[in-house]
Order: structure tokens, then C-alpha cells, then sequence
């Protein structure tokens, strides 16, 4: 008796090894290779479009410093107070409105073999989020007036939801069955049906958080101005959406 499996007969196209079978379109067997009856074609598709973005979000970070702790606590409350209230005023334009982390610690000094508590210094920080990139510029300018007030950002970016990635998505499907077919058609030959489309991830916007994306403004003003500034102009910053698929065809067999 022999381990090698038969040259002839019914099992001639069987792998010699096990795993998940595949049905051949042109009959006979399950394969999980192509064969001469029915060949695969395996590509891949991308996309990569620009679209306009269509939110900005802006931190930003209240302080406040004082000898003494209430001090610290009622200069942070009331410009804290002040930054909510400025942006709220802007009413349907800013979507999300955010506060993040809170702190106030002492400041330390050395005194003689000891220390003791110089000052008290206060932070809260603040994100908002806005769709109306008129009043973006206004509110910024209005945001860094106020008293030790920083503003960072914009950044630029798209929603979840947004249509540029179903479009970047279907851009890379036609993509890779036109690339099939000219793979076929350089065999002359056509496809025959779709084996496995595998979606490698399509989003790539740009984060509305994290470090500031170039091209982005970037704004710190500690102090009022004596008069108030005129409002920035914020140029939009274009988005970039990718896509990527896998896709197998089975083709015609070619006349070779």
C-alpha cells in the first residue's frame, strides 16, 4: 500500500491536505484553489478621495492662580462660567459641547527646611464641537479674549456617518472589478462570479482629537484685549478618505 494519493480517478483534483472546501462554479469538486475549469482571480481595490470637512472642535482650557485655594476655586468657577456661557450663545452652530478634565493643585516653594504652599493653581478644559465654520472664526477670536483663556485647534474632520466613506467604499469596489476584468481580458476571457469581497478598513479622517493636524490653526491668549479683536479667518481644511478591498472572481477558462 501506498500514502501518495491517486494520479487518476474521482479524488485526482482533492488537496492532499484537509480544510474548508469552496464550491467550483463549473461543477464537480469543492476546491479552495482554482483550477483549470474554473481559475481565480484575486485583486485589490482603492480609493482614495478629498472632500470638505464637515465639523471643526476647538479645546479649550480655563486657569486661574491665587494665594489661597478659594481664591483659585472662584477665579477658575467664573471664567469657567464665562467660557460656557460664550459658547452656548452660539446657539444650533456648535453641536457638542464638552468639559474635560478638572485640577487644582499647590505650588510648592522651599522655606528653610521645609516647604510651603506659594500658590494655588486651577485648570478645566473644554471641547466644542461645531458644523457652522462662519461662526467658528468669531467664536475662537471671542474665546481667546477672555481672561486667561487658551484656545487650541481647529481640527478639521468628518462624521462617523459621513457619505464620503460609502463613497470612498464603492469607489473601491468598482475599482478592483474593473482590475478582474482587465486581468481576465488579458487572458481573454470574462468573469464568472464573485468568490470573496474583504473590506480592510476604509475610514482615515482626520481625528478631532489628538495633536493638531497640519494646516490647523493653533491659538494660546492669556488676557483680556482692551477692545475686541476682529474675528480669524479660518480656511476649511480638506479631508482625506480611503478605501481598501481584497476580491476573488472565478473567471471562464481561457483558451490559452
Amino acid at each position: 500500500m501506498t500514502d501518495e494519493p491517486f494520479p487518476d480517478g474521482p479524488f485526482a483534483d482533492r488537496p492532499a491536505t484537509g480544510g474548508p472546501l469552496a464550491p467550483d462554479p463549473a461543477g464537480g469538486a469543492e476546491l479552495p484553489y482554482g483550477t483549470a475549469r474554473s481559475p481565480r482571480v484575486a485583486v485589490r481595490g482603492e480609493a482614495l478621495i478629498e472632500v470638505d470637512p464637515e465639523v471643526a472642535r476647538i479645546g479649550i482650557t480655563v486657569s486661574a492662580r491665587g494665594t489661597d485655594r478659594r481664591t483659585a476655586l472662584e477665579d477658575l468657577t467664573r471664567r469657567n462660567t464665562a467660557a460656557l456661557e460664550l459658547v452656548k450663545s452660539y446657539g444650533d452652530a456648535v453641536e457638542k459641547l464638552e468639559t474635560g478634565a478638572f485640577s487644582i493643585s499647590p505650588q510648592l516653594t522651599r522655606h528653610g527646611k521645609g516647604e510651603r504652599v506659594r500658590a494655588y493653581q486651577g485648570r478645566v478644559h473644554i471641547s466644542a464641537e461645531l458644523a457652522d465654520f462662519t461662526a467658528l472664526g468669531e467664536l475662537t477670536t471671542r474665546l481667546a479674549d477672555l481672561e486667561l483663556v487658551q484656545v487650541d485647534g481647529p481640527w478639521w474632520g468628518l462624521r462617523p456617518d459621513s457619505p464620503a466613506h460609502a463613497e470612498a467604499r464603492r469607489q473601491a469596489v468598482r475599482e478592483a472589478v474593473q482590475r478582474a476584468r482587465e486581468y481576465a481580458g488579458a487572458l481573454g476571457t470574462e468573469l464568472a462570479a464573485l468568490v470573496e469581497l474583504a473590506d480592510l478598513g476604509a475610514e482615515n479622517a482626520v481625528p478631532y482629537a489628538g495633536p493638531p493636524a497640519p494646516g490647523s490653526a493653533r491659538m494660546a491668549f492669556a488676557g483680556a484685549a482692551a477692545e475686541a479683536a476682529p474675528a480669524l479667518d479660518l480656511e476649511p481644511q480638506r479631508q482625506t478618505v480611503t478605501a481598501q478591498v481584497n476580491a476573488r472572481f472565478t473567471m471562464h477558462p481561457p483558451k490559452l
